[in-house]
């Protein structure tokens, strides 16, 4: 059965390299202490929504925001919500990057040592045929958390509004943020963005 709820994005807390600006993409970083004070902000956001699941990226940061967050029912862990492996280029920053590249970018300059931005969309494509439909009749037009990584959300925005991957740069999700992709009517849309504590959404 085809998925036709609400999917609830959230935006893992802060670390030292979402800090620092450094790319983050299979390097294992914990939160930092203001990053978990940032997800005990997102559960006021999320408080008293009701969700028929909740996914997480199995990535310290993004599992510790869940367990965090604390939403019913149990965390289930997916390899596929992991954020874009960076290969080489994990642990660096743009401007070191454009020091030897002119106009680099992790979007639009391809790296032989990590994933192409199309293989993230894949992942993504895999994640919403395939674990959505799993959940069941019953649970298909209901909400679903999901608690991932900034340019892994970017690019899962852009594929449920039926874009090319590479449109996630379009989209910025800060630091343990909120945001909801829904439809009107039989369109998928971005229904909100980037919310923090005491921005009502579930209404």
């Amino acid at each position: 059965m085809e998925f036709s709820g609400r999917l609830v994005l959230i935006r893992h807390g802060q670390t030292e390299w979402s800090v620092s600006g450094q790319h983050t993409g299979r390097s294992d970083i914990p939160l930092t202490e203001h990053g978990r004070f940032e997800a005990t902000e997102a559960r006021t956001t999320l408080e008293g929504w009701e969700f028929s699941a909740v996914f997480s990226s199995p990535l310290q940061r993004a599992a510790e925001t869940a367990e965090i967050v604390g939403l019913a029912p149990p965390i289930q862990l997916d390899d596929r919500l992991q954020e874009w492996d960076y290969g080489d280029v994990d642990g660096k920053r743009t401007v070191e990057m454009r020091e030897t590249i002119p106009g680099w970018s992790v979007w639009t300059h391809p790296d032989t040592t990590a994933e192409s931005v199309d293989d993230v969309g894949a992942r993504i494509d895999s994640f919403l045929n395939e674990a959505l439909p799993a959940l069941g009749a019953e649970a298909a037009q209901s909400d679903v958390a999901i608690f991932a990584h900034g340019h892994l959300l970017a690019v899962f925005i852009a594929r449920w509004l039926g874009l090319d991957a590479i449109e996630g740069r379009r989209f910025k999700l800060a630091t343990a943020t909120v945001s909801l992709l829904d439809f009107h009517r039989e369109d998928r849309v971005l229904r909100a963005l980037n919310h923090r504590c005491g921005e009502a959404l579930h209404a």
